[in-house]
């Protein structure tokens, strides 16, 4: 299949029109158009290697949602013109005892990432939805819920898991008290899903600037980290922390806010941190965990609750030829609260 996308050639260049085939459709693919595209802060790392494992030209985008324009012989869940949606793995093994009870983002081989992963049959680079068109195996395609807005569910299928699957591991409930870090793409998708549990919510941020933004999302209130009475006053009132600050910063002021038992979950800074105080953690018997995205089988449940509560992540939503300046943008958090691409706004190549 013929098609385009929008790629980087090196860590400095700007994403630029690349054409490129999509391989031929196996026996359990499915064929989609993709229409929208969210842009996550994985993406830019990405495209500019700033973990140091990018494979160049890197086309990046594992918020998709989309319609299906073919299927393989052994596919059973979708025909074409159904709507669907793909996060930020595309395969896995299948085999392994993750896989088998559904964490197949915990798969023991490595699951296979959306874009800049290893195709696990031919061992090419895999290519992202900055494109016209994908091409995934069914069982990590989701079904997206007809009250859902198409425009606005892609960034669900990572902002929206990555936050909704802690909640889940952590058992959040009704009457569950829960604060979040941070009130960005992540932040603000764990504070709507948080309320959707039925959790009383609390936004922890530098500054009352946000105090706004946090009751009306549907936070309870706003916690300001930089003011140590308010601080202390809030030691051991947290049954669980979501930390969604996408840079290297220190925990321990955070630490001291979770009751005994509770667990501190990292879904933002990928790689190094400050030097962690373990006092605060001894003595109150207190936890910090990482979390990564969930699996296929908790995706959806997360997109079946979305709509069933009507939860949907607040977009701005850009052309294909924006994509650099959002990128400049999502850097000085200029973004209320995530970028979604449109896709119409990427012509189809002749022949595709």
């Amino acid at each position: 299949m013929k098609t385009i996308g929008y790629a980087a050639k090196t860590p400095q260049s700007p994403l630029a029109p690349l054409r490129f085939d999509r391989r031929a459709l196996r026996a359990n693919d499915i064929a989609m158009e993709v229409l929208y595209c969210g842009v996550c802060h994985s993406d830019l790392h990405t495209a500019r290697n700033d973990w140091g494992w990018t494979v160049y030209p890197a086309m990046p985008g594992h918020e998709i949602v989309g319609r299906v324009t073919a299927v393989g012989p052994d596919v059973t869940q979708y025909r074409i013109g159904d709507a669907v949606a793909v996060g930020c793995m595309v395969d896995a093994c299948m085999r392994c005892d993750q896989c088998r009870k559904g964490e197949e983002q915990l798969c023991r081989e490595g699951n296979t990432n959306t874009y800049n992963g290893k195709d696990r049959v031919s061992g090419e680079n895999t290519f992202g939805g900055y494109s016209k068109h994908l091409v995934v195996r069914e069982e990590f395609a989701l079904r997206v819920p007809q009250s859902l807005d198409l425009a606005k569910v892609a960034p669900l299928l990572c902002a929206g898991i990555t936050t909704y699957s802690p909640l889940r591991t952590w058992n959040v409930a009704a009457g569950s008290r829960v604060g979040v870090i941070g009130l960005g793409g992540l932040g603000h998708m764990a504070v709507k899903l948080a309320v959707g549990m039925g959790a009383e919510v609390t936004v922890i941020s530098r500054s009352r600037d946000k105090e706004a933004d946090a009751l009306a999302l549907g936070a309870a209130r706003l916690l300001p980290s930089n003011d140590p009475e308010a601080m202390k006053a809030a030691a051991s009132s947290f049954d669980l922390i979501i930390d969604t600050v996408p840079v290297k910063h220190q925990l321990d002021g955070y630490v001291s806010l979770l009751d005994v038992d509770a667990t501190l979950v990292m879904v933002g800074q990928v790689g190094p941190m400050e030097e962690q105080n373990t006092v605060p953690m001894i003595l109150g018997r207190r936890r910090i965990a990482g979390s990564p995205i969930g699996g296929i089988r908790e995706t959806q449940e997360m997109l079946d609750l979305c709509a069933e509560k009507n939860i949907l992540p607040d977009c701005e939503m850009i052309r294909m030829d924006q994509i650099n300046e959002a990128f400049e943008r999502m850097e000085r958090a200029d973004v209320r609260y995530r970028f979604v691409i449109d896709m119409s706004t990427l012509p189809a190549p002749e022949g595709a």
